[in-house]
């Protein structure tokens, strides 16, 4: 089984923060979305399925803001995908995720969610604190938060997910607490919670360097590490099982598609940036709009591939599984890579980072504040 992720980069938009591959030049989105569907086909035509093992279990709309494309442009997404993929082919339900900004989903929106067989909503909140939404560059109010979620549960979806964001300047423990409570107050299905960070590129990282924000030092990193705790503590007491570092849901809605990402299930990427696996290799389309629409629209595939050797797929093991509460399993690596991986990991077992049980390594609360020293230490070099 694998996962099919689209990116959709269009926002009207950018935040200071985000990293991720975006543009806000919304006249290109239907020439966007036909080289999309273009590129299912290309792809269909290069990987036809050969059986069970290949059909598709999720869909992840991302971006970018996927809610920026028309009704009639995400319905066209969904035909193609629905063609090319046949998406019920499983056994059971397909997980199939969108990206949405709240001030995005009006009533009829959210209808024809629902009515394309979308599942599973993800929605960038940040923060309930309008001051700390306008310092992001966020375009939505927190008032509008729950008007969306009412919208998309009076259209039939059941299975919502939002992200928060900590670590703000001048934030407190007790405004992050607030946040949180809020957050519970929308009895939602699934909560990604992430502290602030610096991405080179992004406008947040030039005010950073330019040394018009505080820069961290050890004082708020230790908040930080209060505003973690506290996340953890409320979201697992009200319920909500920690799954992955920065993950909770309630019993029963884990993100199927972002496991797959932590467990080596192959998925594959579609548009300007997505990336894909398939087990062995990796391969990423061009990060540029204009060339991605260029290539599909003369017949090429625009990206490139690398093959990961073992060493390389040891190491992405160590960096996915063990974000994850189900940890790496240890019967998962050959003799070689299980008996380094043991002998790299003694002294973190004698510290209390980590904890193995049942032939797995899985990072210990006191672990997880300090997880990616960890996982550098059991790296092969």
């Amino acid at each position: 089984m694998a996962g099919l992720y689209i990116h959709i980069p269009f926002c009207k938009n950018r935040c200071i923060y985000c990293g991720f591959y975006s543009t806000v030049d919304l006249e290109l989105r239907q020439r966007y979305v036909d080289a999309v569907c273009r590129e299912m086909q290309m792809r269909s035509l290069h990987q036809p399925p050969s059986g069970d093992d290949e059909r598709i279990e999720t869909v992840y709309l991302g971006g970018g803001t996927p809610s920026q494309l028309t009704i009639p442009q995400l319905r066209q997404l969904f035909i193609y995908i629905n063609k090319v993929y046949d998406l019920t082919r499983g056994q059971s339900p397909c997980e199939v995720t969108v990206e949405v900004n709240p001030d995005d989903v009006t009533v009829e929106y959210a209808a024809v969610l629902q009515e394309l067989g979308i599942n599973r909503i993800s929605m960038g909140i940040q923060t309930f604190d309008d001051q700390r939404l306008r310092f992001l560059h966020r375009r939505h109010t927190a008032a509008q938060v729950p008007v969306a979620i009412h919208r998309l549960r009076n259209a039939g979806i059941r299975n919502v997910s939002i992200d928060l964001m900590y670590g703000f300047p001048g934030e407190t423990l007790d405004d992050w607490r607030r946040d949180i409570d809020a957050a519970l107050a929308l009895d939602v299905e699934h909560l990604s919670a992430y502290c602030l960070t610096l991405e080179e590129g992004t406008p947040l990282y030039e005010q950073m360097r330019n040394e018009k924000l505080a820069m961290r030092n050890d004082k708020a990193e230790e908040l930080e590490r209060q505003m973690y705790e506290s996340l953890i503590d409320k979201l697992t007491a009200a319920g909500y099982e920690h799954y992955e570092i920065s993950n909770f849901a309630r019993p029963g809605y884990r993100s199927r598609h972002n496991s797959s990402y932590w467990h080596d299930i192959p998925y594959i990427g579609l548009g300007a940036a997505a990336h894909s696996y398939d087990g062995s290799c990796r391969s990423w389309n061009v990060s540029d709009i204009r060339q991605y629409i260029g290539a599909i629209e003369r017949g090429k595939l625009p990206s490139e591939c690398e093959v990961h050797d073992a060493d390389t797929h040891y190491n992405d093991r160590i960096t996915t599984a063990l974000r994850t509460s189900d940890g790496l399993d240890l019967t998962t690596l050959s003799d070689r890579y299980r008996r380094y991986c043991l002998q790299e990991a003694r002294q973190f077992l004698a510290d209390g980072l980590l904890r193995l049980a049942d032939n797995r390594l899985v990072l210990t609360r006191k672990g997880l504040f300090v997880s990616d020293m960890v996982m550098s230490g059991l790296m092969s070099v």
